[in-house]
């Protein structure tokens, strides 16, 4: 059995045809904020004036290990080429099968609002990751979910991913840091469903990005901690998107 393996600065990649080489050989890649900026068309400046609309998320009140460390906002939308279409709110659901802590639960989080769904950035973004997920498994229609998070550790320790090494059940993931302020941990691990093998590393630049297939990847992050034991309000802040071709995963009737 290899180790998992540590490492690493994020690559600069140039073109959206290498990164679906990266993607078709080891199932997930990891992208730094310039690789990001030019591969989506996405200006930094834009990018990093989003950064203020993660305070203020309403706390995640579905959390079955009874932590207060979680707040989120949750959107869906199809993406179909160049096209974004908003589709009426409703509740995010996973099965047991990826989702062993809160699998079967229909949680109806707040929508994302709209002062960040109006921001030219935010179609640029999904538009692109439609892109990328087409390159990978085909052009389709893209059926997204968006999840704004803030993990903090106002009790002393908050976890991004309490559920464990998981899959989401889609087709791709992609897991932008936009933040990281008075905190340590929040290790990201990687690991290959079919093997051994894997990796982990910290995102810490504002705007890197891990893409993931999910067919062929497990992934969680580790538990974060204050930097110091005087630092007050510590927190990561994520955008978590997936992508999946066969429809919103809905509980069968």
């Amino acid at each position: 059995m290899e180790p998992m393996t540590t490492s690493f600065s994020p690559p600069t990649l140039a073109a959206l045809g290498e990164l679906g080489t990266v993607l078709q050989q080891q199932g997930y890649g990891v992208l730094d904020a310039r690789s990001v900026s030019a591969l989506s068309g996405c200006p930094p400046d834009a990018l990093a004036a989003l950064r203020p609309l993660w305070a203020g998320l309403p706390p995640d009140s579905f959390l079955k290990d009874g932590g207060r460390y979680r707040r989120r906002r949750h959107s869906c939308f199809i993406v179909e080429g160049a096209q974004v279409t908003p589709v009426p709110h409703r509740a995010h659901w996973q099965p047991v099968e990826y989702n062993a802590l809160h699998g079967g639960m229909h949680r109806m989080f707040e929508p994302i609002l709209p002062a960040l769904l109006a921001q030219p950035v935010w179609s640029q973004l999904l538009v692109w990751l439609g892109a990328v997920c087409s390159d990978l498994k085909g052009v389709k229609p893209w059926f997204v979910e968006a999840h704004q998070f803030r993990i903090d550790t106002a009790d002393g320790i908050g976890r991004p991913t309490p559920e464990g090494a998981h899959r989401d059940g889609v087709d791709m993931v992609a897991v932008f840091l936009v933040n990281r302020d008075g905190v340590k941990g929040g290790e990201t691990r990687v690991f290959d469903a079919a093997g051994p093998n894997g990796q982990r590393f910290t995102l810490t630049e504002p705007w890197s990005l891990l893409l993931l297939d999910d067919s062929r990847v497990i992934h969680e992050s580790t538990p974060i901690q204050p930097l110091t034991p005087d630092t007050q309000g510590g927190h990561r802040d994520t955008l978590v998107i997936t992508l999946r071709a066969a429809g919103f995963q809905e509980e069968s009737r």
